[in-house]
């Protein structure tokens, strides 16, 4: 999994890019919020970020809201590192869009903790929306005629996948989301029903005068 390190203190990025690979991430680094941009807005942006509060020009508060506010990156799982301790500065980073708080010296071994969770959480929303990727592409075949149908000439009946013949607004209803209002158009109306009406009407004066 990628992740970004955006530490403007060499050393602290350099210490925290070994420790990462040898976690088996793979690691970006930037020594400001601006380089740190510019690598996010890249085809395949990491999946988590660990962002210093304090750095020069965009600082990590302002970075996170930034990254909040782009469609595309609003699941990434933010981690940010900070020397402040208040509790003020804990709601103002959370607020900003961080999903974790690690103040500064930190241990490795609770960073390290820190980022399983956040690759846990970055699987699972992965995990989530490659099934609702799935659902609405079998709900879109499902309601989707494919292929070649073979219909009736006369009746306008189609051979279902049972091979058995159906008729055609049966088999609409079935496979699409189209349903039926029924109504007689002018040229059936003209050459069936008229035509029908007419015959009744000659059979009904025969009835009524035999002679």
């Amino acid at each position: 999994m990628r992740i970004l390190i955006a530490v403007d203190d060499p050393v602290a990025r350099h210490v925290t890019q070994v420790a990462l690979t040898q976690w088996g991430f793979e690691v970006l680094e930037a020594e400001d919020g601006e380089q740190a941009w510019n690598l996010l807005q890249s085809e395949n942006p990491p999946a988590i970020s660990i962002l210093d509060w304090q750095m020069p020009g965009m600082d990590g508060v302002e970075l996170c809201k930034k990254i909040r506010n782009t469609l595309v990156m609003q699941s990434m799982y933010i981690i940010m590192l900070t020397s402040k301790g208040e509790k003020e500065n804990l709601i103002e980073g959370l607020e900003s869009g961080a999903d974790d708080y690690l103040i500064k010296p930190f241990d490795p071994g609770q960073l390290r903790a820190r980022l399983h969770v956040g690759e846990r959480i970055v699987r699972l929303q992965q995990s989530l929306a490659d099934r609702v990727n799935e659902l609405e592409a079998a709900l879109t075949n499902l309601k989707q005629l494919r292929g070649l149908l073979p219909i009736c000439s006369y009746c306008k009946k189609i051979r279902n996948d049972d091979n058995y013949w159906q008729q055609l607004e049966s088999y609409l209803c079935e496979h699409t989301e189209a349903q039926f209002s029924h109504g007689i158009c002018p040229d059936c109306y003209q050459n069936i029903v008229q035509k029908e009406l007419n015959e009744f009407k000659a059979q009904m004066r025969k009835k009524q005068d035999p002679l």
